[in-house]
């Protein structure tokens, strides 16, 4: 048993964790891929109880209140990852995004541009050219303040950057997506510090209010690095 704080800049929506993020804390602790569900709102700034149950699993508890329920994975549970975009075409895609200078959370550590380089990790991708509708990517250079002792991008901060991307893929679609449900994700290799890399999503399917997501990190060359998939939760249908 042990005790984590999700610090209040690495939230999503201004008064919990960004959902990338928060997954990532079950990641890091698992050898290979690993399934992180989110049952409610991480809060920030909390001591949280990290807690390995004896099958393996992973609970985080705010209290007596179950936040975040992790386990182990496999290939199979992870998506078949397209062909990578080419670094130009991610970087135009990124200036097509829908939420460049409109985030969806203004504080979001994944994809408000309205935080600084260095602050947030500003992951805004658009739709790329030619493919199918959805298909999306951007570029981001890993900066130095997310980097650990060891010069490392922790996993944690990885599972972030591939996180609002699953979402906006939606949005570029047509399907507004809510909150983050449940993400699977592999790291096969760290990204460079200072290195420009390409962030790609793309739609897989739905069933009624869940919105299934793909999402993957690249070298600049079209090396993967890391990949996940994602279960959105779809907003309730609005009254007439």
């Amino acid at each position: 048993m042990s005790t984590i704080v999700v610090e209040k800049k690495f939230r999503g929506p201004p008064n919990s964790g960004n959902g990338g993020y928060v997954a990532g804390l079950i990641g890091r602790e698992m050898p290979g891929p690993a399934t992180a569900m989110i049952r409610a709102p991480v809060p920030l700034d909390t001591p949280l109880t990290l807690e390995r149950r004896d099958d393996g699993d992973l609970a985080v508890m705010n209290g007596d209140t179950l936040v975040l329920f992790g386990k182990a994975a496999t290939a199979e549970d992870l998506p078949q990852v397209p062909t990578a975009p080419t670094i130009v075409e991610a970087r135009a895609a990124g200036l097509r995004s829908p939420v460049l200078g409109k985030p969806i959370h203004p504080p979001c550590f994944s994809c408000s541009d309205l935080r600084e380089e260095g602050d947030g990790l500003r992951v805004c991708n658009g739709q790329i050219e030619g493919r199918e509708p959805g298909y999306s990517a951007c570029t981001w250079i890993p900066h130095a303040n997310f980097a650990n002792a060891d010069g490392d991008i922790p996993i944690e901060v990885i599972w972030a950057a591939l996180d609002c991307s699953g979402s906006i893929c939606w949005m570029i679609e047509g399907h507004p997506v809510g909150m983050l449900g449940t993400m699977t994700g592999e790291v096969l290799k760290r990204p460079k510090v200072g290195a420009e890399h390409i962030v790609m999503a793309w739609p897989i399917e739905s069933q009624g209010r869940r919105f299934f997501s793909g999402v993957a990190l690249f070298t600049s060359d079209g090396e993967l690095l890391a990949r996940g998939k994602q279960i959105w939760i779809g907003r309730p249908p609005q009254p007439a």
